[in-house]
């Protein structure tokens, strides 16, 4: 990852890296942002902005005669997320890893939420930590500083803020919306203007405009609202060589995020069908039908502007094949699928990413040529994700001239989405691409990550001062994926503490896994049959631990590793060119570490010999040992027939039951493999519904309904503490999306389920509360658990009493887990750094 060091001259914040997350938080440090404007009273002032670190350097002073109080006051950022769209909860996810890399002693950030009907609010940097947007939406209006207008949240912003970072996602955040707002009251942000990005966001105008520049475009249609043309889409099937009935296409929306509202079509009368519906559904009024790439990889790449003031100059970073994979479903129409919201930001099997791409080396030439080329002449500033398509010479070419642009001896390159505010999430492609450059700034960077060599030291190697860490994930449970996530926000946070060495390592699947599902063959659960990789940055952020596996392969294969450092070369060699010209730009030195593996005894007296503590980030399995993770294979039979779906799932060894399946309806039921000896079969608890309702145009407010006709809810409540004297932290009720049982999803996806955290006064008294903590903490203490756990009950919201469901010894640990919730509603509040120092305290404490 590039972290690049601010220098010692640099005169305003940040005067060296946030060593909390020390790749991230420099993540390709210090662009200029071409919409900052300068005022008539001011000198020019100069403000470097990273994609993750925001920083800022005066030229001269910020203002006449006040150069030594304003070059030392705090750099004030607003971060801006939510929005209309139907990716407000991954703007939510955005924000909150923008605001865990950006802070610091020299800056102060602001955050704001704006609504899906546009309305604007100030809200704590806690409320960013919620799960989704609906965690906090129903109660904004009571604990919010709302704005009667945009204007006035304008104001606001030209009056408390020095620079705004948006992070929302599709309408109103990529359309120009935010960018033209902040344009008219002159308040400098991040990212590319308001005119440049109303062409770039509609897919439709901005295909014309790659057409103009002589780039390589799919045939499209458009259809607009009402206007929908029967006879004049024919003409265009039968100029594509389409079959009126049959012939494939794409139909996706021209103004919204790349992941929404894009599905198949065959035939004319389909893709109107399906037009019409995305229309109806206030998606879009102008709707997009394409050629459907028959033969053809997907591909993404990350564009950083490294130029100096008004000097455009963008460097493309090692772009990423996505590779969709298909595992036999008896589907007829699997391979006619494509990449969706559920498949980019939720963990599945179903998509493999290759950074670089997995393409001949021209081919990945020409893609970081071309989306070089396509950023300057569409005018965007600062950052961009582009996606596009290659289409191997053995498929039909869309262009046989050579003059245009994305014609190689290989295929052809087409550009088909420009993403103005990419993703920011932790495994987001942004990360990703940057982590394969795996770099470092200054001298002394370079030896704090000397210090963290994944080299094994001997034992008397050890530095004074500085404690060596393990934080292991993975496993072979349904909950591994999850395990990923938690593991990887463990390892992130601990590293915010300087006498920490802290190395993230995957627990493989065992040998024998994969290769049977007989209950009764103990083989995969021996300790010898299991596998431990001491991982570098660059091959943790990932989607699926079987993605850190295939990469952790692929690293430590010749071929594959010499060409990752030739590409990775070239783009340091690029980068160097542009960050040379910034005088706080120190230089930075490559490192190119491999992955290490252990067996998992030999990773245990390895940790052993150098005094290491291992923080377990193995949900279910081996890391808990009550076999699969708390949320597998739960489900609520009301019939026989419902049973005898569930047995037959469980003897054809099943790894997921599909929604709906039993006599009511559900979500996605994930089941574990093998199948368990033991089953247990509990009465169902009827609790009492809670639904947050939807905002409507009458109502600025969502409201949380509730009957409350059995008095009994479900919470979820985190303790922590030394064995005897667990500490009970606020409850959380957390609503199910559908069906009766929360899904692996709602548990501990971010951007999924609901969570109120503490539980509102309407539904629970303050007094049953306590009582129901008080209770917590007798469970946890007689069950004699340490450090910390989370148990799952039913509560009586009149007396506090409590039924305990389970206990998890290891709780999810991801960025939005309600644990994170509730350390913030302590008081005071533990921010997830703290949080995850506290447990490791607590650990370093505990005697064996």
């Amino acid at each position: 990852m590039v972290s690049l060091a601010c220098g010692s001259n640099l005169s305003l914040l940040l005067r060296r890296p946030n060593k909390a997350l020390p790749s991230f938080s420099n993540l390709i440090a210090n662009f200029t942002p071409k919409s900052l404007t300068t005022s008539s009273s001011s000198k020019a002032m100069e403000i470097g902005v990273g994609l993750i670190r925001t920083t800022a350097q005066v030229a001269d002073a910020i203002s006449t005669g006040a150069d030594q109080e304003e070059t030392t006051r705090l750099l004030r950022v607003g971060v801006i997320c939510g929005g209309p769209s139907a990716e407000r909860g991954i703007s939510l996810n955005s924000a909150r890893s923008v605001l865990d890399h950006i802070q610091g002693k020299d800056l102060h950030v602001s955050c704001y939420y704006i609504d899906s009907h546009l309305h604007a609010f100030a809200i704590s940097s806690a409320q960013v930590y919620s799960n989704t947007p609906s965690d906090f939406d129903f109660k904004l209006e009571s604990l919010a500083q709302g704005f009667e207008s945009l204007s006035e949240f304008a104001e606001h912003l030209a009056a408390s803020v020095d620079i705004v970072f948006p992070v929302i996602h599709g309408r109103f955040g990529e359309d120009g919306g935010i960018q033209e707002l902040l344009e008219t009251y002159n308040i400098p942000f991040v990212g590319t203007g308001s005119k440049e990005c109303r062409q770039a966001f509609d897919k439709y105008d901005a295909s014309l405009g790659l057409s103009k520049q002589g780039f390589v475009t799919v045939p499209s249609f458009l259809v607009q609202g009402s206007e929908v043309n029967e006879s004049e889409l024919s003409d265009w099937f039968a100029s594509n060589q389409l079959d009126f009935n049959s012939g494939k296409v794409v139909v996706k929306p021209t103004r919204a995020g790349s992941s929404i509202g894009v599905t198949v079509a065959y035939g004319v009368a389909d893709s109107l069908e399906k037009a019409k519906e995305l229309i109806s559904q206030g998606i879009d009024d102008r709707v997009l039908v394409e050629l459907f790439l028959e033969g053809g990889s997907e591909f993404t790449a990350i564009i950083l502007d490294v130029g100096q003031g008004f000097d455009c100059q963008p460097v493309v970073l090692l772009p990423t094949e996505v590779e969709l994979q298909f595992h036999g479903s008896g589907d007829v129409r699997e391979k006619d699928a494509i990449f969706n919201y559920r498949r980019k930001y939720l963990p599945t099997q179903q998509v493999a990413y290759h950074t670089p791409p997995r393409f001949p080396i021209d081919v990945i030439k020409s893609i970081r040529e071309g989306a070089s080329l396509l950023f300057k002449r569409l005018g965007l500033r600062d950052f961009a994700r582009i996606d596009g398509w290659f289409l191997p010479s053995s498929t039909k070419p869309l262009s046989s001239s050579k003059d245009i642009f994305g014609v190689t001896e290989s295929g052809s390159i087409l550009f088909t989405d420009i993403n103005l505010i990419s993703g920011m999430e932790q495994t987001s492609f942004l990360f990703q691409q940057a982590s394969k450059l795996e770099t470092y700034g200054s001298e002394s960077d370079q030896q704090h990550r000397n210090s963290k060599s994944l080299k094994p030291p001997k034992a008397s190697e050890g530095r004074k001062g500085i404690h060596k860490v393990f934080v292991i994930f993975g496993g072979d449970t349904s909950e591994r994926q999850v395990s990923l996530i938690s593991g990887t926000n463990v390892w992130l946070n601990l590293q915010a503490s300087d006498d920490l060495d802290v190395t993230p390592c995957l627990l493989s699947r065992s040998i024998d896994h994969s290769s049977t599902t007989d209950s009764d063959n103990k083989d995969s659960d021996d300790v010898s049959s299991r596998e431990v990789w001491l991982l570098p940055y660059s091959l943790v952020l990932r989607h699926t631990t079987e993605e850190v596996l295939d990469a952790c392969m692929e690293a430590i294969e010749p071929d594959r590793a010499a060409l990752t450092s030739h590409l990775r070369n070239q783009v340091m060699n690029e980068l160097m060119e542009g960050l040379n010209k910034h005088r706080w730009f120190k230089g930075f030195d490559i490192a190119d570490e491999q992955p290490v593996k252990y067996s998992l005894k030999e990773w245990i007296k390895f940790a052993k010999e150098v005094e290491g503590t291992v923080f377990i980030a193995v949900h279910g399995g081996i890391g808990e040992d009550a076999r699969d993770g708390c949320s597998t294979g739960v489900a609520r039979l009301r019939c026989a027939e419902d049973l005898a779906v569930y047995a037959q799932a469980l003897n054809d060894c099943l790894l997921r039951i599909p929604p709906n399946s039993f006599s009511k309806a559900h979500g996605m039921i994930e089941m574990p493999n093998p199948p368990p000896e033991l089953l247990i079969f509990e009465p169902f608890v009827e609790t009492d519904e809670i639904v947050v309702s939807s905002k409507t145009e009458a109502s600025n407010s969502e409201n949380l309904l509730w009957k409350g006709d059995s008095r009994w809810v479900e919470v979820t409540v985190g303790v922590i503490g030394k064995r005897g004297l667990m500490h009970s932290l606020s409850p959380s009720i957390t609503v199910k999306e559908s069906g009766d049982i929360l899904s692996l999803e709602e548990k501990f996806q971010g951007g999924t389920g609901i969570n109120l955290t503490p539980p509102p006064a309407s539904i629970i008294s303050n007094e049953a509360l306590e009582k129901c903590k008080q209770r917590i903490e007798l469970i946890a203490n007689t069950l004699q658990l340490e450090g910390f756990s989370r148990i799952d009950a039913f509560v009586n919201v009149d007396s506090g009493e409590v039924l305990i469901i389970e206990v998890n010894t290891v709780p999810g640990m991801t960025p939005s887990t309600v644990l994170i919730h509730q350390a913030l509603a302590e008081q005071p509040p533990m921010y997830p750094h703290q949080f995850f120092r506290k447990l490791f305290d607590l650990a370093s404490e505990r005697v064996l």
